[in-house]
């Protein structure tokens, strides 16, 4: 069976050396001082690995079961729901205007990825509950604030986000569910949705599902959707829940990983719904859900690495097979373990370095929020803009390849069920799919974020790269390994997007060939940047005497892998660019 070990020192790492969290100026950052903040890490490290990494397995094999209505989730689920709820983990970085710890968003990343890693379908729960919070917090009336949120911080209700239905997914416009507007103000809804993520289950008393709807009347495609907060059950003016609401489940969905959380077919039969934010602008509203989603999601892609990455590490040093090719290492043994062989070490190389710089990455993405939403740092919004769809892409794709290549150190074993690794993997490639899929992040990239502000974001990136590199050189060494091939790859993106502006305007369909490309190459950027950062924080500590010197050297050792083995992918990705989208479009539809 897997384990899961949280990587304290690791996160501590980064929030102290990388990211200098009690130098920003930005508010509550003031009170993260390394004993307050490894005080959360290690507990939220215990939950993890002693209440959910258990229960992962279980979720996997049980899965959810529908009965007359009433989804039952697996066996341990709801112990676990309520030891989270008592121990004030669904409330961490929630406002205590409403019951809320008041933390950082930083900090709910971090024992975010720890509970993914963990049990991904289980935290998916209490997910999407502070996806549907925040919607309401930045849109809603203060009575519709009053009325919700408190409950929803504590998980004593849940919340959904319900877009899909069953003819549209990403084209939202085509969506058939309808809003007819009742004398009292509120809406009576009807239609159907799927893929509904935690939309029924028996984990909280209300389920607080937020519909996209069209108000009957309204303008065609999606400039006629508006956003709703439809409860399961009514709420009276006490605060106490009242009638079943006209909101049901019709099935759930057979899935291939995820098998822990409940994803369902709801259907609306005239429910009664509340309009949330604005008349016609529920993609406004919605988008605020989405964007901490995707950011989410990114997250369950290196989380998954993770762990899979664990196991995979403990594997290699654990399983005797074959000799070292220089001669034997354990010769009182009847084989070497596979960490002797120099593809098994490349291939948990691979793994190490993507999992070390996508946890900086998503943990710098995650200030960039708190910078924003705390400190009022505009540029830090527009910079987190650009970088959603990137974190989402980029790393939900390279963790479900991680995750996989994870499996493929156990050889015929990984492919085994009672070894765990396959659910590593079946749970991965969802995050590649939900949220908007890979392709689209890829599009929303090149075809509008790019161009955001006049393009004032991502020439702030470049510059960042440029400043960087700038002012760290001198040292020989470091400048070699570390700032000579960011600069390359860097270079390197900042010519895709030339070809872009000079090809793109012609024909489009130049650009948009190349976006996929083009997403993995600032992917790749992104995290030679965090390398070099990690690279340079960590011989600090080396300079200045640490004494566990094992771990920064590895630190060092790591990032230097990534400059030589991974960045270099920026080449090949930027020859793709060039070669246009003559050939992507070369064949008729008829051809495939």
């Amino acid at each position: 069976m897997p384990t899961y070990t949280a990587p304290v020192k690791d996160m501590q790492f980064v929030l102290h050396e990388v990211l200098n969290v009690t130098d920003q100026e930005v508010p509550g950052y003031e009170d993260l001082d390394a004993d307050f903040t490894n005080a959360i890490l290690e507990e939220a490290g215990k939950i993890s690995s002693e209440v959910l990494q258990p229960l992962n397995a279980v979720g996997d094999k049980e899965g959810c079961t529908l009965e007359n209505g009433v989804v039952r989730t697996p066996t341990g689920f709801k112990d676990a729901f309520d030891q989270m709820k008592e121990g004030g983990w669904t409330a961490l970085d929630c406002d205590p205007d409403y019951g809320g710890q008041g933390l950082p968003y930083l900090m709910g990343t971090a024992v975010g990825e720890m509970m993914v890693s963990a049990n991904m379908a289980f935290n998916m729960y209490q997910g999407l509950t502070h996806g549907a919070y925040s919607a309401i917090h930045a849109h809603g009336t203060d009575e519709q604030k009053a009325t919700y949120l408190p409950k929803m911080v504590s998980c004593d209700w849940t919340g959904t986000m319900n877009l899909t239905e069953p003819h549209c997914g990403t084209d939202l416009g085509l969506m058939r569910t309808k809003a007819a507007p009742q004398d009292d103000g509120s809406y009576k809804i009807s239609g159907q949705k799927i893929f509904i993520s935690a939309g029924e289950h028996d984990l909280s008393d209300n389920i607080i599902h937020l519909v996209l709807a069209k108000i009957e009347g309204g303008p065609e495609g999606i400039k006629g959707v508006s956003l709703f907060i439809v409860p399961k059950f009514m709420v009276n003016e006490d605060g106490s829940l009242g009638a079943r609401n006209g909101v049901s489940v019709g099935n759930i969905e057979e899935k291939m990983g995820i098998h822990g959380n409940s994803t369902c077919v709801m259907n609306y039969d005239e429910a009664t719904g509340y309009l949330l934010g604005t008349e016609h602008k529920g993609m406004r509203a919605m988008f605020t859900m989405m964007n901490e989603a995707r950011l989410g999601v990114g997250l369950q892609g290196y989380a998954q690495a993770s762990v899979a990455y664990e196991n995979a590490a403990w594997y290699a040093n654990d399983r005797l097979q074959g000799r070292a090719v220089t001669g034997d290492v354990y010769p009182d043994k009847p084989a070497d373990p596979l960490i002797v062989h120099p593809d098994i070490r490349r291939n948990l190389m691979d793994q190490k370095s993507f999992v070390e710089g996508a946890r900086a990455f998503v943990f710098w993405g995650a200030n960039l929020i708190d910078r924003h939403h705390r400190a009022g740092d505009d540029d830090a919004d527009g910079l987190i803009s650009l970088m959603t769809p990137v974190i989402k892409g980029f790393l939900t794709d390279k963790g479900f390849e991680y995750a996989t290549a994870a499996q493929q150190v156990y050889g015929g074993h990984g492919y085994i069920e009672e070894w765990g690794m396959s659910q590593f993997a079946r749970d991965a490639r969802i995050a590649m799919i939900y949220e908007g899929a890979n392709g689209v992040q890829a599009l929303d990239l090149v075809g509008r974020k790019l161009a955001q502000d006049g393009g004032k974001h991502v020439m702030a990136f470049f510059e960042m790269v440029k400043s960087f590199i700038k002012e760290n050189s001198g040292d020989e060494a470091f400048d070699k390994e570390f700032l000579e091939p960011l600069k390359a790859a860097s270079k390197d993106l900042q010519a895709a997007g030339m070809y872009f502006m000079q090809n793109g305007m012609k024909n489009p369909n130049h650009a948009l060939a190349g976006s996929y490309d083009f997403m993995h190459m600032m992917g790749h950027v992104c995290l030679g940047l965090m390398w070099a950062r990690m690279a340079k924080a960590a011989q600090a500590s080396l300079d200045g005497g640490a004494s566990d010197k094992a771990f920064y050297e590895t630190k060092i050792a790591t990032g230097r892998y990534y400059m030589a083995r991974q960045l270099p992918a920026t080449a090949m990705h930027l020859a793709r660019i060039n070669s246009g989208a003559d050939t992507v479009m070369a064949l008729e539809a008829a051809n495939f």
